[in-house]
């Protein structure tokens, strides 16, 4: 730990502090100045990205973890810090989070230019970042559980940010429970890791050798092996990344997330909500390594998630809540990566996909911007191709999305199947190679419809300036807010941040040796990192699997060639012949069914009644009586209480006269 005031510290305290203080300055102060608010909250962005690139490039190749922290709360032998926890793994992640949260504030600008709820909407972005920012670099697990909560809190602000709209209030309610279900699971893990062990200190839990100490001292809450009970407490807490992160059983809550504004969309997927699943299990891998089951669990639910979610991505015509099944099915890649051993990788394609599936909301932020529908069909019938920055950008995310060299998904999804390839068990390979298909089928589908419009002429729709090439007159007659330059700032506001994703996109992947090295930074997590690729010595060969993974891209990219961009392609997809799988895919497996069916017959018709009836008959039948009682007794006691004295004076000769001819007789 590290003690005192020193540059290093105030940089964290400001990289910590930046979003708090401009969601405070926004609500307090500056909620009816729309100007002053986006001031405001850009500056607090750009302060935390200032500090946190410097944070990074100081602590480089960070070696070794700094700490900074204080004792919170103190008890006996208990001792819960808080602070600042600065290693390899959480410096990657905090550029992440500062970097894309600070392009979405930039980008926000134009996206949101004419709302009255502008200045609310930048309030709640910095809580977002500024919850999400703490939870990355918390010294504890207990920190980060309450940052946690504070990032769903953020994000159902802004999912339900329309809240006049039905659906988007719906869909913030959906996502707040569905994350708590998961939740209630995280707790309980955390407070039996915390009996256990009396600590739940990050520099602990995040190293394999520490945890092989410690495990022998585990108090021994039930009558159960410390392993069992570590096994426990992994899969406990790793249901709060599956709620989280939008996986299986707990996945449908995600797609609904896409009411809220389209900048929100690509934080949530790409930095912050969703990604902080993925990124708890990778903070603590080293435990997670320690359990054989917990590991196992982990690879199935994102094997299942992955194809789930592919499926559903095949059938969609909304664009956004193509990218959202995307993202759903890349975060079960992830968790099949980590699963099967490969730290690195699982973390590597976590960052990648940070950046292009940014790239893929915001582009589709521009169309939805410029067209006023999310239908990419209907984009293209209006001309989306014109529009040629976003088109180029979408496609270099796509590109990426699907695996293909050069771009940084497909250096960070070969490292994936790498460690699916070293599994003694083939079938996470074929799945892993399977999903790939169906990923570069979707993402292909989008692409080219939107290059080969079918079926309708380029139509109009309102637009801004050059973006959608329409005239700056009407332009400024749909967007009053948009005067002379100001059309000019806002379309480049979108288009600047979509040029450096781009650019990002296209040459992350070629720092694959230098992020490796930089993960690594612990001598026991690069035993981590380097143990799969070890164990892939004996399985199938990289080439192979090179040519395996390409070959399966390729072919979902050819498949959708045919079926929609090539001059005689119907648009119609091979699952339209098949009307009950498509009506399967299309309504998620019909899992939203099963949901409300559960609450319908076991929640509410189950559960509830009972509780209902309980409290009616028992508590308040019991109140009920007792009070009935009362009044009973008190009736029959007013009787006795006449107020006539010469009565009284009989019933006391009465009562007299019988104690004396007891005490007579006796």
């Amino acid at each position: 730990m590290v003690e005192g005031l020193s540059f290093e510290l105030l940089m964290a305290i400001v990289v910590s502090m930046s979003g708090l203080v401009a969601f405070g300055l926004i609500m307090v102060f500056t909620l009816r100045s729309i100007k002053a608010s986006v001031t405001v909250g850009v500056v607090g962005s750009v302060l935390s990205w200032l500090a946190g690139l410097y944070l990074f490039i100081h602590y480089w190749p960070a070696r070794e973890a700094v700490i900074f922290q204080v004792n919170w709360i103190v008890s006996a032998n208990i001792q819960v810090p808080f602070g600042f926890y600065f290693d390899s793994l959480s410096l990657l992640m905090l550029m992440i989070v500062v970097t894309i949260s600070t392009l979405i504030q930039i980008y926000s600008i134009g996206y949101m230019a004419g709302d009255p709820g502008k200045s609310r909407y930048y309030a709640f972005l910095c809580l977002f970042a500024w919850s999400m920012i703490n939870l990355v670099i918390a010294p504890a697990l207990i920190q980060l559980y309450v940052f946690w909560e504070l990032v769903g809190v953020s994000s159902y602000l802004l999912i339900g940010f329309y809240f006049e709209k039905y659906s988007a209030s719906e869909a913030g309610k959906k996502a707040f429970v569905m994350t708590r279900a998961g939740d209630i699971g995280f707790f309980i893990g955390l407070v039996l890791l915390f009996l256990a062990a009396g600590h739940l200190a990050m520099d602990v839990f995040s190293s394999g050798e520490k945890i092989a100490a410690i495990l022998p001292t585990l108090k021994p809450l039930f009558p159960m092996k410390p392993e069992t009970l570590l096994t426990i407490s992994a899969i406990l807490i790793f249901s709060g990344a599956v709620g989280k992160s939008a996986q299986f059983p707990l996945l449908t809550w995600l797609p609904d997330a896409m009411e809220g504004p389209t900048p929100v969309s690509a934080l949530l997927h790409s930095a912050t909500m969703v990604a902080a699943g993925v990124y708890l299990v990778s903070r603590i891998f080293p435990f997670y390594e320690a359990s054989h089951t917990a590991m196992l669990v982990m690879l199935c639910i994102g094997t299942i998630t992955m194809l789930l979610s592919s499926t559903m991505a095949m059938v969609a015509r909304d664009i956004k809540q193509v990218w959202a099944y995307s993202t759903i099915s890349q975060l079960g890649f992830m968790l099949m990566g980590l699963g099967a051993g490969a730290y690195f990788a699982g973390v590597f394609h976590l960052t990648t996909h940070a950046f292009f599936k940014a790239l893929l909301f915001l582009c589709a932020g521009v169309f939805i911007h410029h067209f006023d529908t999310n239908d990419f069909f209907d984009m293209s019938k209006g001309g989306a191709r014109k529009m040629l920055i976003p088109m180029i950008a979408v496609t270099i995310g796509v590109c990426a999305l699907s695996g293909l060299p050069p771009f940084s998904g497909f250096f960070s999804k070969e490292a994936v199947m790498g460690a699916l390839a070293a599994k003694p068990n083939k079938i996470w390979l074929i799945a892993g190679l399977l999903g790939a298909a169906m990923t570069a089928y979707y993402s292909f589908r989008v692409i080219f419809v939107m290059w080969f419009p079918k079926g309708g002429a380029a139509g109009h729709v309102h637009a801004h300036g050059h973006v959608g090439h329409a005239d700056a007159k009407e332009a400024q007659e749909d967007h009053g807010a948009h005067k002379g330059g100001a059309v000019w700032i806002t379309e480049w506001c979108m288009l600047a941040v979509l040029i450096v994703l781009s650019a990002i996109t296209l040459v992350l992947g070629f720092f694959h040796g230098d992020i490796e090295a930089f993960v690594a930074g612990a001598k026991e997590t690069a035993t981590a990192v380097h143990g799969a690729a070890a164990e892939g010595e004996h399985g199938i060969g990289h080439t192979t699997v090179l040519v395996l993974a390409l070959s399966c891209a390729l072919a979902g990219v050819i498949l959708a060639w045919f079926e929609y961009g090539a001059r005689r392609a119907t648009q119609a997809g091979f699952l339209s012949r098949l009307k009950p799988v498509e009506r399967l895919f299309a309504n998620r497996w019909y899992m939203d069914h099963f949901y409300r069916k559960l609450l319908d017959y076991v929640v509410y018709g189950g559960f509830t009644n009972t509780f209902t009836r309980n409290d009616r008959v028992v508590i308040d039948g019991g109140i009920d009586g007792f009070s009935n009682l009362t009044i009973g007794l008190g009736r029959v006691f007013s009787r006795v209480q006449s107020g006539l004295l010469q009565r009284n004076l009989y019933v006391t000769f009465f009562l007299l006269a019988l104690m004396g001819l007891y005490f007579f007789l006796v």
